[in-house]
């Protein structure tokens, strides 16, 4: 007999990030018992080591494919009608630039796309078809600056506010009655088993605790190739950013400004409530490949591990990245780029070579399910995306979301969608600041 929702236990592993925290907050949606959901994470929510624990991240509809589409559609509702995201979604709307002429023809093909394909993305999306109509957008940048670019301008983009939502989620886990496992007791060490040595009956942690569950998922972000034998099928990368302080005048001239992206430099967005901005390159990230044996690998292989830098807080990024933020500074905000830089950080998420999520049943353990392979766009699904994984859990996911979320070994990882491989931070000077080693990794 199945076991019913009120009587279902649920372990969630990474449950601090943004998949993990968004399947808790599903599964008690969905009517499972919050005593028998227990979330697990080496640092509470929202996890220091999760992606989404951050000042903010692009919001924007993603139209790589039918499923990304759907995706990104129904997570724009929740974020503006949901009473628990709405707060945090700024719809001060986006504008994706380009400056050369194979990236203005992309650029062009994408707001084509965005006309054909409908659901109203006509009427949502604008061409900015010289640096006058870029202006009448966002008139803080300099032209200058800009000279031969065209731009999408997207009405329902913006930010969110990353941190602020994933704490929200688990405050109303702790309301609810989650059970909760931090610090060694939530730091994941591999799979229990059943009898026949392939029924996944839940998890052990560092520390030696034992939590038994009649389905476990896996959604540690960047760290899952490094936790479980992922066959390569995500590649682990780190993207940078830092933040600058604006006085109170200053922030209040770029309030409600919109997000600014750019192929070839980067983005920022408006100051937070605190007067920050934070900028970010665009690049195709960074690895940090170890021989390591992950749970299921039947010896040590080269995997991109990441570095916490919760664990290791004076780390930064390379010297090359401080160069490519202070360009970016620049082109977008060159009134600002003698002020100090600050929280220069890495940011972790893992690739796949398809840009598409890993959400599936593992083919060899039962009832262990992965939530994992952000490719760096999955913030904006916070809203949504557990109720997939729920969907998943129970057997009725929808055939086209699991196909284009299988188990799928092959492919280029490393480069993934992007404009060229990942360069690794063994070769890349700058980031490390261990008093005990130059290049300590």
């Amino acid at each position: 007999m199945a076991t019913s929702r009120a009587n279902m236990k649920i372990v969630v592993v990474g449950g601090g990030g943004t998949m993990g925290s968004s399947t808790a907050l599903h599964l008690i949606r969905s009517g499972y018992t919050p005593s028998n959901i227990t979330v697990l994470d080496t640092y509470p929510i929202p996890s220091a080591q999760s992606a989404g624990n951050d000042l903010n991240k692009i919001m924007g509809i993603q139209i790589l494919n039918k499923v990304d589409l759907q995706l990104s559609l129904e997570a724009r509702d929740m974020w503006r009608n949901d009473e628990l995201f709405k707060p945090f979604f700024h719809n001060t709307g986006r504008i994706d630039c380009e400056g050369t002429e194979k990236g203005i023809a992309s650029l062009r093909q994408e707001y084509q796309d965005l006309v054909d394909i409908g659901a109203g993305l006509e009427e949502s999306n604008e061409w900015l078809d010289d640096e006058d109509a870029i202006l009448a957008k966002m008139p803080l940048l300099q032209r200058d600056q800009i000279k031969g670019w065209k731009a999408i301008f997207r009405k329902d983009g913006g930010w969110l506010a990353a941190r602020k939502a994933i704490d929200a989620i688990g405050e109303e886990l702790r309301k609810q009655g989650v059970k909760f496992g931090f610090g060694s007791a939530g730091s994941f060490e591999h799979p229990l088993f059943g009898d026949d040595g392939t029924t996944c009956v839940g998890v052990e942690t560092v520390d030696g605790t034992k939590y038994y569950a009649d389905k476990v998922v896996l959604a540690t972000g960047a760290w899952s190739p490094a936790l479980v034998d992922l066959e390569d099928q995500c590649c682990s990368k780190a993207w940078v950013y830092a933040l600058i302080q604006l006085s109170p005048d200053e922030a209040a001239e770029y309030k409600d400004s919109p997000v600014v992206y750019h192929g070839d430099i980067g983005f920022f967005f408006e100051p937070n409530e605190d007067g920050i901005i934070k900028v970010c390159d665009e690049f195709p990230g960074y690895t940090r490949f170890k021989l390591h044996q992950p749970y299921g690998a039947d010896k040590p292989k080269r995997i991109s591990v990441p570095r916490s830098h919760a664990k290791h807080p004076t780390d930064t990024y390379p010297d090359v990245s401080e160069k490519a933020i202070r360009s970016a500074i620049s082109t977008f905000l060159p009134r600002f780029q003698d002020k100090p830089l600050f929280n220069r950080a890495l940011c972790w998420c893992t690739d796949t070579a398809d840009a598409a999520l890993l959400i599936c049943e593992h083919p060899k353990w039962k009832n262990f399910i992965l939530a994992t392979g952000d490719s760096g766009h999955t913030f904006k699904l916070l809203p949504n995306i557990g109720k997939h994984v729920v969907e998943l859990l129970e057997g009725n996911l929808a055939e086209d979301l699991a196909h284009a979320w299988r188990w799928r070994p092959g492919g280029d990882a490393l480069k993934s969608r992007r404009g060229a491989p990942a360069k690794d931070l063994a070769d890349m000077p700058g980031w490390n600041h261990d008093a005990s080693s130059t290049m300590k990794l």
